[in-house]
């Protein structure tokens, strides 16, 4: 038979002291050092373990803080929740991790589904920045968002887009590329998110034709996608949103023959580790992830503990040249 969980009773018991005596002492509130480890010594001794039902019911809270990401078929993004979690457990707070797919309506209905469950906090790196329900949702829950601003937010950790657009065009222009694709995740239903934005507008001020295309994060998606701007011949070079993107820009070139950087240029946009291992490696920009997960943890942590005041990080982004951009054919 299963060993019968000791209670707090038997702990107090043991200790000489009251119920309420050891319940602070096994959170560390209000009572001294030696009281303590005293009580702690106890409940190991008795095999006493905290009823995680009882402690939510008791505190309001559950120790669980959602972590909602846009697409988990983007690599990098799965590099960020498997951060999040880690970053969070050694908090003593859970991640219950959920994927939105790119999907604005999945989006909203996880989040909200996520609200419903009582988790004390949520992290999100949002498909849609934009959708309405965000403020409403924001007032229940704390929320810190990833990437790009949400209204009401408790915390962000957001991303200089405009001057991580701005050094992988301008590296494409001093390397004489005029004719550029984007590829952005981005759908027709999520407009106007800042990179798409700055894109364009940079651009403009570099003197660039650009052709700004949706890929998904997904292998063939992606693969399909590129394959088609590929055989026109008309770019070249290749900008993506997403370093999982230009993977599929690698497949795509592979199948129809063309050499990178020789043919074609490529670059990313987040310096996923497997960027470095590509023949050649993929030239692109770098967040700090591990920057973003320590800002994004420690605001979820401080503001699940009930800080009030609203903190913004501005995470700034580093070009990492590798070798898949060059000069064009017949161009010095």
């Amino acid at each position: 038979m299963p060993r019968k969980r000791a209670t707090i009773k038997e702990v107090a018991q043991a200790t000489g002291l009251s119920p309420a005596a050891v319940s602070y002492a096994l959170r560390g509130m209000q009572v001294s050092e030696e009281t303590m480890e005293r009580v702690k010594a106890a409940a190991a001794e008795l095999g006493y373990e905290a009823d995680p039902i009882a402690r939510a019911l008791a505190s309001g809270r559950t120790g669980m803080i959602g972590v909602l990401c846009g697409s988990l078929e983007d690599l990098w993004q799965q590099s960020l929740a498997v951060g999040i979690s880690r970053g969070l457990r050694e908090k003593d707070r859970y991640a219950l991790i959920l994927d939105a797919v790119g999907d604005p309506a999945r989006e909203r209905a996880l989040a909200q589904q996520l609200r419903d469950q009582r988790v004390d906090g949520l992290i999100v790196q949002p498909v849609d920045p934009a959708a309405e329900f965000w403020p409403d949702l924001c007032e229940s829950l704390p929320v810190v968002s990833i990437g790009d601003s949400l209204a009401g937010t408790a915390a962000e950790v957001v991303f200089d887009n405009r001057r991580g657009v701005t050094l992988a065009l301008e590296h494409l222009r001093s390397h004489g590329h005029t004719r550029i694709a984007v590829l952005t995740p981005t759908r027709a239903s999520t407009p106007d998110r800042p990179a798409d934005v700055h894109v364009i507008a940079e651009a403009d001020r570099l003197g660039l034709d650009i052709d700004v295309v949706t890929a998904l994060h997904e292998l063939g998606a992606a693969t399909e996608v590129a394959r088609r701007l590929l055989g026109d011949e008309r770019h070249s070079a290749v900008f993506c949103f997403s370093d999982t993107i230009a993977y599929g820009v690698y497949a795509a070139a592979a199948e129809l023959g063309l050499s990178i950087p020789g043919d074609v240029s490529v670059m990313g946009y987040d310096d996923h580790p497997m960027s470095g291992l590509l023949t050649p490696g993929l030239t692109t920009v770098d967040w700090n992830i591990d920057g973003i997960v320590r800002a994004a943890v420690r605001l979820m942590a401080a503001t699940a503990d009930g800080a009030t005041r609203r903190r913004r990080v501005v995470q700034q982004p580093t070009l990492r040249g590798r070798g898949s951009v060059a000069h064009p054919k017949n161009r010095p």
